[in-house]
């Protein structure tokens, strides 16, 4: 775990109940311009077809847990329309939740009516770019919105000298901003926790998050995360390959959000890229294709399957009906196909 002054820090198993207490009695507030309302109308008629819809904002008034894809694009690849990079969301009692931070997960949050200093966890499932990209920049964005509240960051061993990294290159415009703009010090705000082993992560009044080892490979330390409220247990499956064991860690989950990929998509997208052949292995050999995601859903017996960091992620040629159509061979429940912003 690293706080950047260093000596204040405290243990992961020590802090719980302190971060709870401290999420109390925040204010927070949104404004909703008139054309993103009117985005919302129109597209939330389309959503709720599958039992979802697009978020409608964000209010410290609305109680209980709330599931919002902030981005669903697998693949380190930005621009383009469609899908912004993986991120997923969730509200606890008012409190925001973010796990993983690709590119435009900022930009995101505030799409879908969330105030950037009302930051107070962060979570990153593994160490690739399209997680943890913006990993930094969103506390500092939160922190340029006003943050002056403890955020603490949970990862796989790397997170806390990736923080300690991002504060040595932003130094020099922190300290100018200290003094010229009379902003509170963002250093002694952030608190990264490394962990390297399955299992509790955090836990304070409202929720309690574990996490599972999962395949990733070349990556060894790559996890999914189960979050336990009170109202409602959500799995987040990170990047990964088939594995049957992540059916043992979701068991009886309200909400399953994994990842897939769409082989003939993939085999399409390989023609347009110079490094084919490596490409096909290492997404052949990282990621679960819709047949293998249902059978998860069904052995862990959840009630809602969610699809989300689709590879490839920018191809529109694929349809709603293909990327469900494999998972539903297995899986009898609710299946929805996430879109950017939707809230399941």
């Amino acid at each position: 775990m690293i706080f950047s002054g260093g000596a204040h820090a405290k243990p992961r198993e020590q802090h719980f109940e302190q971060t709870a207490l401290q999420d109390d009695g925040w204010q927070m507030q949104c404004f909703q311009a008139h054309n993103r309302r009117q985005f919302l109308i129109g597209a939330a008629s389309l959503a709720s077809s599958c039992g979802a819809f697009i978020s409608s904002g964000f209010s410290q008034e609305k109680k209980g847990t709330r599931l919002i894809l902030l981005g669903t694009k697998g693949g380190p690849r930005v621009g383009g329309e469609g899908r912004k990079n993986s991120s997923t969301l969730l509200l606890i009692n008012g409190i925001p939740y973010v796990v993983d931070c690709g590119y435009g997960t900022s930009q995101q949050l505030i799409a879908a009516g969330v105030p950037l200093n009302t930051l107070r966890y962060i979570f990153v499932t593994h160490h690739h770019s399209d997680h943890n990209l913006e990993y930094g920049a969103l506390f500092y964005n939160g922190w340029a919105a006003g943050l002056a509240a403890r955020v603490d960051a949970y990862g796989p061993t790397g997170l806390e000298e990736m923080t300690r990294a991002f504060f040595k290159y932003m130094n020099f415009d922190i300290d100018t901003r200290i003094v010229d703009e009379g902003r509170p010090d963002l250093r002694k705000f952030i608190f990264a926790h490394d962990f390297g082993t399955p299992g509790l992560v955090m836990l304070n009044h409202d929720v309690k998050v574990s996490a599972a080892l999962v395949r990733h490979p070349p990556i060894k330390q790559a996890y999914a995360f189960r979050f336990d409220a009170k109202d409602r247990s959500v799995v987040i499956s990170g990047d990964t390959a088939y594995v049957p064991e992540l059916a043992d860690f979701a068991k009886g989950a309200d909400v399953l959000v994994h990842e897939v990929m769409y082989l003939p998509g993939v085999e399409s997208l390989i023609k347009r890229v110079p490094n084919a052949a490596r490409l096909r292995d290492h997404l052949r050999a990282a990621h679960t294709v819709p047949e293998d995601v249902g059978r998860i859903a069904a052995r862990a017996r959840v009630k809602t399957l969610v699809l989300s960091h689709f590879v490839p992620g920018d191809d529109p040629s694929i349809t709603d009906e293909q990327w469900a159509e494999g998972a539903r061979r297995h899986f009898s429940g609710r299946i929805i196909v996430g879109k950017d912003l939707m809230e399941i």
